[in-house]
C-alpha cells in the first residue's frame, strides 16, 4: 500500500511520514502469550527497519508501530468453559505487559462465546480485566519489563528472521496483493489452523477440558437458555422500522445525488473518500454505499484457502475413505459435500477445517467461501448436485438462515440431508434437529473424523443402497 501511494506522486516526501504515521494494524494474539509478547516486540522493531529504511521516514514517532488487538476468540472451549476466563486474562497480558509493543487497544472476548451470544454480563467480565490490569496494578508504573532480557531478545530476534524470509518470499510473489489473489497467504492460514487442530485431536497439543483433565464438577455459569443472550424475534421488525423512518426523514433528493456522485467517482477510478463523506452527511445507509460500490467494482471473492489435492498424511482416515469409496459406488459417482457459509459473520475457520478434512476424508468438496445467501447456497447445491449440504453459522443467526434454507431446498425439490455447525445452544440444537436437520455439530465436536464418518453415514441413509 505505500508502494502504491509513494508512485502515485499524489503525497510528497515531507507530507509521506504523516501517511505513514497515520497506519494502524489489527493483530490476534494466542494462548502461548510469552512467544504472542515476543512477536508484538518483533513487529515494533521491523516497522521501525522497514519504514526507515525502505520509506526514508525520520521522524521516529512516525515509525511507531501502533495497533490494536483481538484476544483469539479460537481457542475459547465449549467444554469447561469457565477455564475461558484465564486464557483471555493470559491473552492479554501478552500484548500488555511489553511497554515498548503495548497494544494502543484491547478487545477482549467474553468467556461464554464458545457456548452462545455473550450477555452484557458476560462482555462486563472482559472489561473488568482490562480495567483491573490499568488501575489496580503498576503495571503502568514501569518501563517495559523485559529490555536487556537475552532470552526474549534471542526469540524476537528469531522471529523477526522468519517473518523476513516470509516478506521475501511474498516480494517475489509481485508483492501482498499478489499473495493473496494466488491464494497463498489464505492457504497459509488455513494449513496453520488444520496443523494445530490435528495436534489437538492426536493429544499432542493439551487442551485443558478437552483432550485431557476432562473430569469437572457442574459449573453454576452454565446452563439454561439465561446462561447465553437470546435474541428477540421482534429485534429484526424493529431495526427495520428504524430503517424506514431513518430514509423517511432524509433528504432523498440529496441522497441521489451523493451516491451518484460516489459512483461517478469509483467508475473513474478517483478518490471516493470526498463522496463518502458527502454520502454520510446525507444519510446514505451503509447498505446503499455498498451497492453503489458493488455496481462500479462488482463483487470480490476471496480464495478459499481450502485446495483441491487430498493430503495421504492424516492420521485415522483409512476407514472413513474405504466408506466414502464405498458409498460413491453405491450413490454412481463421487460423494458430493457442499460446505456452506451464510449470513454476515466471517468466521471461516470451522467451514475451512470441515472442507479440508472432507477433502482429505475422498468426498467431492464444494466450498465457496464467506457471506453467501440462502438462495446461493440452495443453487450452487442443485448446481454441483451435493449428497449433502452443510451450513456453518456462527454470528447467532442460526434458527433463521436454516429456516430459509431449508424452505428453499423445498421449493427446489433438493432433496438431501443439511447438517448444521456453529455456536448452537442446546434448546437450539433441539429445534434444528426438530425441524429436519440431520446433524448438529458445535465446538465442542472437535474430533473432525467422527464428523467425517457421521456425514457418510447420513449419506448413506438418505439413499439407501440404490444408485443416484
Amino acid at each position: 500500500m505505500l508502494d502504491t501511494v509513494k508512485a502515485s506522486g499524489e503525497v510528497t516526501q515531507e507530507k509521506f511520514g504523516e501517511v505513514v504515521g497515520r497506519i494502524s494494524f489489527f493483530v490476534n494474539a494466542g494462548l502461548r502469550f510469552i512467544t504472542e509478547m515476543c512477536k508484538m516486540r518483533a513487529f515494533v522493531e521491523l516497522w521501525d527497519e522497514i519504514t526507515r529504511e525502505r520509506y526514508g521516514i525520520t521522524d521516529p514517532k512516525q515509525r511507531l508501530f501502533r495497533y490494536g488487538v483481538q484476544v483469539n476468540s479460537l481457542g475459547l472451549t465449549e467444554q469447561q468453559a469457565e477455564n475461558n476466563v484465564t486464557r483471555i486474562l493470559l491473552e492479554m497480558l501478552a500484548v500488555t505487559l511489553s511497554k515498548n509493543a503495548r497494544a494502543r487497544a484491547v478487545q477482549l472476548p467474553a468467556w461464554n462465546e464458545a457456548l452462545g451470544l455473550p450477555r452484557p454480563w458476560d462482555q462486563q467480565w472482559s472489561l473488568r480485566m482490562q480495567q483491573i490490569l490499568a488501575y489496580e496494578t503498576d503495571l503502568l508504573d514501569y518501563g517495559d519489563i523485559f529490555d536487556g532480557s537475552e532470552e526474549i531478545a534471542r526469540k524476537v530476534a528469531a522471529l523477526k528472521a522468519e517473518a523476513m524470509e516470509e516478506l521475501k518470499r511474498i516480494d517475489e510473489m509481485g508483492g501482498a496483493v499478489a499473495a493473496v489473489e494466488s491464494g497463498y497467504m489464505k492457504q497459509q492460514l488455513v494449513e496453520s489452523n488444520t496443523a494445530r487442530l490435528e495436534a489437538i485431536e492426536r493429544g499432542e497439543q493439551i487442551v485443558v477440558g478437552v483432550n485431557k483433565y476432562l473430569e469437572s464438577e457442574p459449573s453454576p455459569l452454565t446452563g439454561g437458555v439465561d446462561s447465553i443472550m437470546t435474541v428477540s424475534q421482534d429485534a429484526e421488525r424493529d431495526q427495520l422500522e428504524k430503517l424506514k423512518a431513518w430514509r423517511a426523514a432524509r433528504d432523498n433528493a440529496a441522497v441521489a445525488a451523493t451516491l451518484k456522485e460516489l459512483k461517478r467517482a469509483a467508475t473513474s477510478g478517483g478518490n471516493i473518500m470526498p463522496a463518502s463523506i458527502a454520502c454520510a452527511k446525507a444519510g446514505v445507509t451503509t447498505g446503499e454505499w455498498g451497492w453503489t460500490l458493488r455496481e462500479a467494482f462488482g463483487e470480490y471473492r476471496a480464495p478459499t484457502g481450502v485446495g483441491r489435492a487430498m493430503r495421504n498424511d492424516v492420521d485415522g482416515l483409512d476407514d472413513i475413505r474405504a466408506d466414502v469409496d464405498r458409498v460413491s459406488r453405491k450413490l454412481g459417482r463421487r460423494l458430493t459435500f457442499l460446505v456452506g457459509k451464510p449470513g454476515l459473520d466471517g468466521h471461516s475457520n470451522g467451514a475451512e477445517q470441515i472442507a479440508v478434512r472432507a477433502r482429505d476424508a475422498g468426498m467431492q468438496v464444494v466450498y465457496e467461501g464467506i457471506r453467501l445467501t440462502p438462495e446461493e447456497i440452495v443453487d450452487a447445491a442443485r448446481k454441483q448436485k451435493a449428497h449433502v449440504i452443510g451450513l456453518s453459522v456462527l454470528s447467532g443467526s442460526h434458527l433463521p438462515l436454516v429456516q430459509d434454507v431449508v424452505a428453499r431446498m423445498k421449493a427446489a425439490g433438493l432433496k438431501v440431508p443439511l447438517v448444521v455447525g456453529g455456536i448452537i445452544p442446546p434448546e437450539d440444537a433441539l429445534a434444528l434437529e426438530q425441524a429436519g436437520v440431520a446433524a448438529v455439530y458445535t465446538p465442542k465436536d472437535f474430533e473432525l473424523n467422527r464428523i467425517m464418518a457421521d456425514v457418510v453415514r447420513i449419506v448413506e441413509r438418505a439413499n439407501g443402497a440404490s444408485n443416484v
